[in-house]
């Protein structure tokens, strides 16, 4: 029997502490992300992986040596596969480290596969994440030299499911949660990208507009974490933030991932690490951070949906 293959997308984190330097290499070799001559890209990404190794590791070190991001994007594929059942195969391509796009093909092929959907694993568009992805694997699938139809899935920013999840997520870690200021935290993007019609900003305030619809009685803030290198970066920084809050005399605060669907470096040792010492700092009495949605039944039923109704 011809299947149906499901190609999960998604960033990929260092598996070790001898991998952050290569995930670095990778990540700063990305002209989707880091738009400099492509001439000096490769030079440029080998120095500064070397420089900036050391630091990261401790990052990794601290939130036990390296991300779970693979782990947890395997459970994901998993738990769709036994949802959609056997006229489907899901696999997971990462983008910076393994399973790499050739290895998730490479395993794909492994069946008769009569159609391919790409899923991101990005609820929110960008050209940085999931276009950048959608470029990897069409590099990628040339060499395999298959006439099969690819359907590619942009974005599910505002997907009904996907939103309920959200609100069941947040009510379900936080019971008391009308007690909370609730600090939406999404991954920044230099401000270039958007300038250049990025939707990014719009689909992430759009997400945080609909899920405050089941909070109407909850202040709210959005916010950016992440940014890295001099120029202009999307804001305010979600640090930032949390000391203006503090300062307006905040006391709760509830920090909300809104553009993750797993944890890695930048919710365990961001959000979780650096900026509750920074909570504490600033006199915030009560800190508490949403988990991400990882298997959570209504996100996965949000991705069967999305699968069935590309199919």
């Amino acid at each position: 029997m011809k299947k149906i293959g499901i190609v999960l997308l998604n960033m990929g984190g260092p598996d070790s502490l001898d991998a952050v330097e290569p995930f670095l290499y990778n990540l700063f070799s990305d002209h989707d992300i880091i738009q400099i001559p492509r001439l000096i890209q490769k030079p440029v990404a080998f120095l500064v992986s070397k420089l900036r190794s050391k630091s990261t590791k401790k990052y990794y070190q601290a939130i036990g040596g390296k991300s779970p991001q693979k782990e947890q994007t395997l459970e994901q594929a998993k738990a769709l596969q036994k949802s959609l059942g056997e006229r489907y195969k899901v696999v997971v391509a990462m983008r910076y480290w393994h399973p790499f796009t050739e290895e998730a093909l490479k395993e794909l092929f492994k069946d008769e596969i009569e159609k391919i959907i790409l899923l991101p694993l990005y609820p929110q568009y960008s050209s940085t994440t999931t276009g950048s992805s959608f470029n990897e694997f069409d590099r990628v699938f040339k060499e395999f030299k298959k006439e099969i139809p690819v359907v590619k899935v942009k974005e599910y920013y505002n997907h009904p499911l996907y939103i309920k999840a959200m609100v069941e997520n947040i009510k379900e870690y936080l019971p008391e949660y009308k007690d909370y200021h609730f600090l939406f935290s999404a991954h920044s993007l230099p401000v270039r990208v958007i300038e250049k019609g990025d939707p990014y900003k719009n689909q992430t305030e759009e997400t945080v507009k609909q899920i405050m619809e089941y909070f109407p009685d909850n202040e709210y803030s959005l916010a950016y974490q992440s940014k890295v290198g001099p120029v202009k970066w999307l804001e305010p920084m979600t640090d930032e933030m949390i000391k203006e809050l503090a300062e307006k005399g905040v006391k709760k605060l509830a920090v909300i991932p809104v553009s993750f669907v797993s944890e890695h470096s930048e919710t365990l040792y961001e959000l979780d690490i650096q900026y509750g010492e920074l909570a504490k700092e600033a006199d915030i009495e009560d800190y508490k951070r949403i988990p991400t949605l990882k298997i959570y039944p209504v996100f996965i039923e949000a991705l069967k949906d999305i699968v069935l109704k590309h199919s």
